[in-house]
């Protein structure tokens, strides 16, 4: 079975292809300029403004627009500020779903969230209904190119927690603030990293063996993540490597 970590990397891998650059990009900036306001433009002394620094430079986010990103977050330059706001709701089939934003609007931003649960047949939720089943973690998807042994003696001792398998790759889950660590031991240990990222993950699965319920659940995440005040959507669904194979065609 396949969650939501796996169609997080699968989404990442393809939208190196065909995601729109621009939309991306404003995302990632947001990301920096935030993290720059919260803790400062120090990278050194910054993890969170360094992890960003890495993930816009990774999609070729010029070097110049992210130093005017962690100059506005910082206050050097003038720019909009923005608020994080998360959103808790349901999907179709009862998948619950956390919704990340920042925001200069909070009344656009959630009018355009609601309306778009409601038009993907769920609804929001009051706050601390739905984040109660959901932990931050730091997770880092790797290739099936060892063996399950190898990559968990690896992985435990640069500070994961677990390794899970996911078919065709697997997956290292680590605390939050272990994540460069380990995406750095494992790719320095010769294993090839799809993607390190910050996630809420779930261990209270909704299983989707329905293709049909399927591209529902996937639809209302694509629209939500498509709205440019929403950095991150996460939900708990749990789909065969088969229907998600079909869905994700």
């Amino acid at each position: 079975m396949s969650g939501h970590s796996k169609w997080a990397t699968i989404k990442h891998q393809k939208g190196a292809k065909d995601k729109a650059r621009g939309k991306q990009f404003a995302k990632l900036i947001r990301q920096v300029e935030v993290a720059a306001r919260e803790g400062g433009g120090d990278f050194e002394g910054n993890p969170t403004l360094r992890t960003m620094f890495g993930k816009a430079r990774a999609a070729s986010v010029p070097l110049d627009t992210i130093e005017r990103a962690v100059k506005r977050g910082t206050g050097e330059l003038e720019g909009v500020r923005y608020e994080a706001i998360t959103y808790e709701g349901y999907g179709p089939s009862g998948v619950a779903m956390l919704v990340e934003t920042l925001s200069d609007n909070r009344n656009r931003t959630g009018a355009d969230v609601r309306s778009l649960f409601t038009k993907g047949g769920g609804s929001t939720a009051e706050p601390g209904a739905v984040s109660w089943q959901f932990e931050r973690k730091g997770v880092v998807s790797l290739a099936k190119t060892a063996g399950e042994d190898e990559v968990m003696l690896a992985a435990l001792d640069n500070g994961a927690e677990d390794v899970l398998d996911h078919g065709d790759g697997w997956e290292a889950r680590c605390a939050p603030n272990d994540l460069e660590q380990l995406k750095a031991a494992m790719e320095q240990a010769g294993f090839e990293v799809h993607q390190a990222e910050a996630m809420m993950v779930s261990s209270n699965l909704v299983p989707l063996t329905d293709e049909s319920e399927a591209r529902k659940v996937l639809r209302l995440i694509e629209s939500l993540e498509d709205l440019d005040d929403v950095q991150h959507v996460w939900a708990n669904f749990d789909i065969s490597d088969s229907v998600l194979e079909s869905v994700a065609g």
